[in-house]
């Protein structure tokens, strides 16, 4: 934890009995009430998979506090405050949301919300690219419906992905917000720990919302894969948010790449400052936004990209262990539907990887009930035939069949629920019963295999999330298909706003001046 932030958390602790005395009579508790919610997923329109509320695994009641480690029992943030958690839901990526389960989740988050009122604060954890079958503007639909229920005077603190939009709504009725600094996301609780966090000490103080909110909405629509903060521009861009962020008179600033998946009116980049000196706030935005808006030519991807064919040739000749291999197009991590079978069938058509003495091979992953219920029957060890794939997103490949021997079952995974690695000469296949994303060494080892011996591993990943890039012995991201294709200006799109970087390269400057968003309890949306 950083030094800052320890002494903000001691302080905030130190501090919460001055509430009794300055800010709480009658009937109020002795600390801040907060209560906790959200919402979370990446939603590409580009694929065909909708998601289900299950999907969300959602928490509700005390189980939320178990996945914030900073409201762990006894930490200092916890015993800062009142804590009323309600329901929160995080979905891996994957396609838009459907009405049926939207409306089943806010409805009862509403409803917890109503049961506990009223509140000083809210601590609001979304991702800020959820689309929902219907809805333009998911998050600030949300928000909205909160506020209702939880009143104007209430200050909202929101929790955002760096790959979210930032709304007029969700700028209007969020009081604080932020999001990640990096990508991939090695801040995530951090933020989330400082979105609380901000919210304590505006309350304990005293001094509640922020008095300005400056928003500057940027026309670019770039890929994650572009934007990585592990290389220039993005490295220096996002360096520039913390002292930003730290400036007197400002609580906290960020730049949101925003999501290139989905199309929708809201998406592109968004910068937002908040604070109580209106300067210090509208200087800062428009100073983080006119870096991202000159850096727009700059953004390249993070590794070398290819076509499957040439990266296929590259880790065959390579004695670099692992060699790894970015399925991109169906990354289920960034939307995609995580069963398209058209890259694996290419693998395992290539002469290389049809020899029992060929390179070690790892694919992770493709989602395939009907082999799964057959390597349940047969048994590690044992020969197994089955389909795999395609019973979401068949656009490009149909369903799959693997035919090979039973390596490892593992069952209990919470998003997989059941794995199987089906061996096919000198190949590992990991099958799923739902999808899975692989971005841990222990994915692989918990299903007796050894991903740092292996010649090659391919995985439905974009950028690698830091044990797969730390674990690389060479990497290369293959421009495969799927429904987070990465050709962007191929992409069909028709509900962005034009001119957008980088489908109108040569567009004139756009207007970066801040825009002042009014405070939430004068805000009135548009009709």
């Amino acid at each position: 934890m950083k030094t800052n932030t320890a002494i903000r958390l001691i302080f905030a602790a130190i501090m919460a009995s001055a509430w009794v005395g300055c800010q709480n009579t009658g009937n109020k508790s002795k600390k801040p009430k907060i209560a906790i919610a959200g919402l979370a997923i990446e939603s590409s329109t580009f694929s065909p998979a909708t998601t289900d509320a299950a999907a969300f695994h959602p928490r509700r009641g005390a189980e939320i506090f178990d996945y914030y480690p900073f409201f762990h029992e006894g930490s200092a943030l916890r015993d800062a405050a009142e804590w009323v958690p309600t329901l929160t839901g995080k979905a891996i990526p994957g396609g838009a949301v459907t009405p049926e389960a939207y409306e089943a989740l806010v409805s009862e988050m509403l409803d917890s919300l109503k049961r506990h009122t009223p509140y000083d604060g809210l601590f609001l954890d979304i991702h800020g690219a959820m689309s929902v079958v219907g809805l333009d503007d998911a998050e600030g639909n949300l928000i909205t419906r909160i506020r209702e229920v939880v009143g104007p005077q209430t200050v909202i603190s929101t929790s955002m992905d760096l790959h979210g939009h930032v709304t007029e709504p969700l700028a209007a009725y969020s009081d604080l917000i932020t999001c990640y600094r990096l990508a991939p996301h090695e801040d995530a609780m951090e933020t989330k720990q400082r979105a609380a966090q901000n919210l304590v000490d505006r309350l304990i103080a005293g001094t509640g919302k922020p008095a300005y909110k400056a928003w500057v909405p940027i026309p670019i629509l770039l890929p994650g894969e572009q934007t990585s903060t592990r290389i220039e521009p993005g490295k220096s861009l996002y360096a520039a948010v913390e002292p930003a962020a730290a400036q007197e008179g400002v609580v906290d600033a960020a730049i949101w790449m925003g999501y290139p998946w989905a199309d929708e009116p809201r998406n592109h980049g968004y910068v937002m400052a908040v604070g109580d000196d209106s300067i210090k706030v509208k200087e800062t935005a428009e100073e983080l936004a006119e870096k991202f808006w000159q850096s727009r030519h700059d953004f390249d991807f993070v590794a070398p990209t290819t076509t499957l064919e040439n990266a296929l040739d590259m880790a065959t000749n390579s004695d670099k262990k692992p060699f790894i291999i970015s399925d991109m197009g169906d990354n289920p991590t960034a939307g995609g539907a995580g069963d398209v079978t058209k890259t694996l069938m290419d693998v395992l058509a290539h002469k290389a990887f049809k020899a029992a003495d060929g390179p070690t091979f790892i694919y992770a992953s493709l989602p395939g009930p009907d082999l799964i219920e057959k390597a349940l029957q047969a048994g590690v060890g044992n020969p197994v035939d089955g389909m795999v794939g395609a019973l979401v997103d068949n656009r490009f490949a149909p369903p799959l069949r693997l035919k090979g021997i039973v390596h490892a079952i593992k069952s209990g995974d919470r998003d997989a629920e059941v794995e199987v690695v089906v061996k096919i000469d000198n190949n590992y296949i990991i099958v799923t019963k739902k999808r899975k994303p692989y971005h841990y060494e222990k994915d692989f080892t918990d299903l007796d295999l050894t991903p740092r011996e292996a010649d090659i591993l391919m995985v439905k990943i974009g950028y690698l999330v830091p044990e797969l890039y730390d674990m690389r012995g060479d990497w290369v991201m293959a421009l495969t298909v799927g429904g987070v294709d990465q050709n962007l200006i191929g992409l069909p799109y028709k509900r962005i706003n034009r001119p957008m970087y980088p489908f109108d390269k040569d567009m004139a400057d756009p207007d970066l001046s801040a825009r002042f968003i009014p405070l939430s309890h004068k805000y009135r949306p548009e009709k």
